[in-house]
């Protein structure tokens, strides 16, 4: 992966001006040292997330990178643990596009903190899902793996930067259906982005289906060709060069940020419409933790409507935040906290499930 590194070598003048200056000053003589000159600032690590649409070879990517470049926007890295594909023109093509995966199944199976952890990026550039409607998941399942995602996005750099896309046209010979589940699905996104975006790691909805066609900027029904790559990339410019314009917090953060935390779901009991659950959010960081905040999505159209050793706030799409009470907030390394819920369920849901995430403050130095 290219990355511009801040220089760690400074001029070290000041002892030798200090050193003049002492032997100057018999004489009368003054010498003023001269300021140093301060670090240049990191570069904003952009990392495109997806499947084959964005990696294998994912030409849109670069396409976006020169454009970006021929506009004044040096100071940018493309990130990712995938290596450049091609594309026949000069780009950093480091990538998370991974050609074949489903969104729901990288939330299920948790593959996307340890990327997140070899690559640290500040801004994210997702176009995800075309293999979960192809597979007929319906968009409650794939929003609820966008949350989930987003979730440990911001557990690794609160101040994340999100780019989210409503899906190009999808029409393969294999799949007549497809092209109206991508409508269905892209109607959906603008809602959960509202409900989800927050002041401090917004999310920008990025409309990569209107004036998008299959016939014509595809070359399958489903991965762009060249021309569908200008329009990707014309898609994508506008609304990160708004994000760069308006400046990226960058670093590790300072005290209070985002600890290790886990959530564990388990189902107390169950009834017919309901069920009562618990959740038990754990430290699993090296330091004390001074607040944290779980996030839960029910499964089978089930609503979290009371909890109890928590405060509970409910997103459109029924995400459930709870944040500590006030007594249960500080942990030690490796100690827990368990809140209680009851869900409605319709009458046709199956046994209880949930999808729960965390993220935790460590407590101030």
């Amino acid at each position: 992966m290219r990355r511009t590194r801040r220089s760690s070598s400074r001029l070290r003048i000041i002892p030798v001006l200090g050193l003049l200056a002492t032997l100057l000053l018999p004489l009368g003589l003054t010498f003023a040292p001269r300021a140093t000159a301060a670090p240049a600032a990191d570069p904003v690590r952009v990392m495109p997330l997806g499947d084959s649409i964005t990696g294998s070879p994912g030409c849109w990517r670069a396409v976006l990178w020169n454009r970006l470049l021929n506009s004044g926007y040096t100071d940018i890295d493309f990130v990712g643990t995938l290596p450049p594909q091609g594309c026949g023109q000069a780009h950093d093509g480091d990538n998370e596009g991974h050609g074949g995966e489903l969104v729901t199944n990288v939330a299920d199976q948790n593959l996307l903190p340890g990327r997140l952890a070899a690559t640290h990026p500040d801004i994210v550039v997702m176009h995800y899902g075309t293999n979960d409607v192809w597979s007929s998941i319906t968009p409650d399942r794939i929003l609820a793996a966008y949350t989930k995602l987003v979730t440990q996005m911001r557990a690794s750099n609160p101040d994340m930067r999100i780019l989210v896309a409503q899906l190009i046209p999808l029409n393969p010979s294999s799949c007549t259906a497809c092209a109206q589940r991508v409508v269905d699905f892209n109607a959906r996104i603008p809602d959960w982005a509202r409900a989800t975006s927050t002041a401090r790691s917004p999310i920008t909805v990025v409309d990569q289906w209107t004036g998008f066609s299959t016939a014509t900027d595809t070359y399958d029904g489903v991965h762009p060709n060249a021309s569908g790559d200008d329009k990707v990339a014309a898609r994508w410019f506008p609304a990160l060069a708004a994000v760069l314009d308006a400046g990226v917090p960058q670093g590790p953060g300072n005290p209070g940020e985002p600890a290790a935390c886990t959530a564990r779901f388990r189902a107390v009991s169950s009834w017919q419409g309901g069920y009562q659950g618990e959740v038990t959010v754990t430290n699993t960081s090296a330091s004390a933790v001074s607040a944290w905040t779980a996030m839960v999505v029910p499964a089978n159209g089930a609503r979290v409507g009371q909890v109890w050793n928590g405060t509970l706030s409910t997103a459109a799409d029924g995400t459930a935040t709870i944040t500590n009470a006030a007594w249960n907030g500080a942990l030690a390394p490796g100690a827990s906290a368990t809140f209680g819920f009851v869900a409605t369920t319709p009458a046709t849901a199956g046994a209880p499930a949930a999808t729960v995430t965390c993220t935790a403050k460590s407590s101030a130095a």
